[in-house]
């Protein structure tokens, strides 16, 4: 919790850095996809990250197994000012994970109690639904609004989401699929 006062004290751009991830992550829950336009917020607004950088980074983390949150390493290394490289993407691949750790450690005394507990149980629901919504604007704001310009894109959009959700393709494929078209269209 004192991450953001101790960074803004000692003016550290690691501990920056390692403040906006731990933020990001801190505030998530359900699905890695609610993150993108709070990760959005951090890197791209500030100028630690471009736009370009972003999504193409976005497109290649849903070719990759594992969680949406290993994004955060490959946003850390691009990043356009200290630190970058594998500095970077150590602190943020660690403070987007931070919060979620620490929060086992705190709950899990009490799990057993939590497990069986009507309103734990009432909230979890009421919160999954929330993520519901989310997901759908994160899908609109920042992917929709900045990848999708032209009639093109529409069409590549909805060819490759047929591809997925009706042709049941690979996710690796159909990213690849699509930065092939991509590379086609637009050269």
């Amino acid at each position: 919790m004192g991450l953001p006062a101790l960074a803004q004290a000692l003016d550290s751009p690691v501990l920056r850095v390692a403040a906006a991830f731990d933020r990001v992550s801190s505030l998530v829950f359900g699905g890695g996809h609610v993150v993108l336009p709070l990760l959005q917020t951090a890197v791209v607004r500030p100028g630690w990250v471009s736009q370009a950088h972003f999504l193409a980074g976005y497109g290649a983390a849903q070719a990759l197994p594992g969680p949406l949150f290993s994004f955060a390493a490959f946003l850390g290394a691009v990043m356009q000012r200290p630190p970058q490289g594998w500095v970077g993407a150590t602190v943020a691949l660690v403070a987007i994970f931070l919060p979620a750790f620490l929060l086992v450690v705190a709950v899990l005394p009490y799990w057993q109690r939590l497990r069986h507990s009507t309103y734990a149980r009432g909230a979890l629901a009421g919160l999954n639904a929330a993520v519901v919504g989310l997901l759908l604007a994160a899908l609109y704001d920042p992917v929709w609004v900045n990848a999708v310009m032209t009639r093109q894109d529409f069409a590549l959009a909805l060819g490759l989401f047929a591809a997925l959700a009706f042709w049941k393709a690979p996710p690796w494929m159909v990213v690849l699929a699509g930065a092939f078209a991509g590379w086609i269209v637009y050269g």
